[in-house]
């Protein structure tokens, strides 16, 4: 069973405006594609904190954020014998927190730190074969 709510990361995913892959993706897929672009909005955030562009920086930030609530949102908190979805929902929190501080402070470092978990979250989730997601 899946630690995400696939029905809840496809309603995030659609929220964003990013429906180009959504009808044909797999629940698997489609975090991918959420992490993927909380990263790439990411990226952008630091370039526009780099070039003192505040309103992209504010924007990007905000996108970001809204990616990693409905990757939070998404989470299958029902999984039995595992803490890996509260331990996942706590770090989502937390990364949220940071973004609102990064934001408000202009601090390069901390959207860095950010997309440093992200991506260590999703070589784990690319690490998953699709098949195992479906096992019980």
């Amino acid at each position: 069973m899946s630690n995400y709510n696939s029905q809840e990361a496809l309603k995030q995913y659609r929220q964003l405006g990013l429906e180009t892959h959504v009808n044909n993706a797999s629940p698997h897929r489609l975090i991918q594609l959420l992490l993927d672009g909380a990263l790439e909005r990411l990226n952008g955030a630091k370039a526009a904190i780099e070039r003192g562009d505040t309103a992209t920086k504010g924007a990007l930030i905000g996108k970001s954020m809204g990616i990693i609530s409905g990757l939070r949102s998404s989470l299958n908190m029902e999984v039995e014998g595992s803490d890996l979805p509260e331990r996942l929902d706590d770090l989502y929190d937390y990364m949220g927190r940071r973004l609102l501080e990064a934001s408000s402070q202009n601090k390069i470092e901390i959207v860095v730190e950010v997309i440093d978990l992200l991506k260590t979250i999703k070589s784990g989730w690319d690490g998953i074969e699709p098949q195992q997601l479906a096992q019980p």
